[in-house]
């Protein structure tokens, strides 16, 4: 079958500049390539084709052959690629639109080659260090000293990881881009470079200190402010306090993860405290007060109504936890338990025993509850 006219295979105008050419190249490479057609059983062939016609357009001296004699300036077993085989340089010419097709998915989003290029420096690692603070601490705030392993920047290199704080060079397997390329039959394959590891440099002398790395493993111990009103959960950022970077790069941060201790006396709920406080059965059927310790170490005094409930809350406004960003502090609720008297002596027997022939109407919780069970007897009888 005679082959299309190249122009006509890369939908250009003979006239067409070699930015002209080079646009519709990466048109067409993009719409036909075969990842992206893969219910077209011809779309290999049809990417060859334009790769084929792009890679003579493309060259000046082979343009202008076949601008004159058309494909019969390559007849004679001499293909357009110099090579005889008639298909072209593919991974030449391919190369040119690799980054617009894979760009993204190689993480470069279409810079090119320069764009990327990696640099010797890493960002260091961020670390993570959980504080455990008593509820006291998270209500007033404290000052803290932590101790952190992590990586320093080695003293003898400076963090460049070369002996005698030389620079590292260009590494020579990938020219500094830190990936090399290799034709696998019909695609174009992007390895990380083993020389340098990605780094795109490699260092000559490393440093006998770090071994090349720039960093050395060492315990810090850092001062941390912890504000009021931290709960389980809060996160602290302590920027440029985490792992150094790799052959001078930017260090990491430090991230505090704070947990709060449960306490013997009160539980939290957001900026709200709870705390259960045990009445005798005498102040919870006459009233009075008891008295409620709070967190910030004081004392204050509650009226309990006569008859109170066992269960029943009272609130205490503002005695709860700070806001961790401001907006005042939370209430404190107080919830009563009514004890029953134990180890009750013959007097007190009878005394109760003796109530319990007066009380009448004492008990409206019960006669209420005892008239809902009969009435449903009842019903079941009916």
């Amino acid at each position: 079958m005679a082959k299309r006219d190249y122009y006509d295979v890369l939908g250009a105008s003979k006239g067409a500049s070699a930015e002209e050419l080079k646009k519709a190249y990466r048109t067409k490479a993009k719409e036909l390539h075969p990842d992206r057609n893969t219910d077209n059983p011809n779309a290999e062939a049809q990417f060859k084709e334009i790769n084929e016609a792009y890679d003579v357009l493309k060259d000046a001296d082979k343009k202008a052959a076949y601008d004159r004699y058309g494909h019969a300036a390559f007849e004679g077993g001499r293909g357009p690629g110099g090579g005889g085989g008639g298909n072209g340089d593919f991974g030449a010419s391919f190369s040119d639109v690799f980054e617009d097709l894979f760009g993204d998915f190689m993480g470069r989003g279409g810079q090119g080659a320069q764009g990327g290029r990696r640099s010797r420096a890493q960002r260091g690692s961020d670390l993570r260090y959980n504080l455990r603070v008593s509820l006291e601490e998270s209500f007033k705030g404290v000052q803290k000293t932590i101790t952190v392993p992590s990586a320093v920047a080695c003293d003898v290199c400076s963090g460049t990881g070369a002996e005698g704080g030389a620079e590292p060079v260009t590494c020579p397997t990938c020219s500094g881009m830190g990936k090399v390329r290799a034709q696998q039959g019909f695609f174009t394959v992007e390895r990380t470079c083993p020389t340098c590891a990605g780094a795109g440099q490699t260092i000559k002398n490393p440093c006998k200190s770090c071994g090349g790395a720039g960093r050395t493993e060492k315990e810090r111990s850092l001062s941390v402010n912890i504000p009021a009103g931290v709960e389980t959960g809060t996160r602290i950022r302590l920027s440029g306090e985490g792992e150094a970077g790799m052959r001078g790069g930017p260090t990491g941060d430090l991230y505090i993860f704070i947990e709060t201790r449960e306490h013997a006396i009160f539980k939290r709920d957001g900026v709200n405290l709870f705390i259960t406080i045990p009445v005798s059965m005498i102040t919870a059927a006459l009233g009075g007060e008891v008295e409620v310790p709070t967190i910030d170490g004081g004392k204050s005094r509650v009226k309990v109504p006569a008859g109170t409930q066992a269960g029943k809350q009272l609130r205490l406004r503002g005695k709860g936890m700070p806001a961790l960003r401001g907006g005042g502090a939370g209430d404190m609720l107080i919830e009563l338990a009514v004890e029953t008297p134990v180890n009750l002596t013959a007097k007190q027997k009878e005394l109760l025993e003796e109530f319990e022939k007066l009380a009448a109407d004492n008990n409206p919780e019960g006669s209420s509850f005892f008239a809902k069970v009969k009435g449903f007897w009842d019903g079941m009888k009916g």
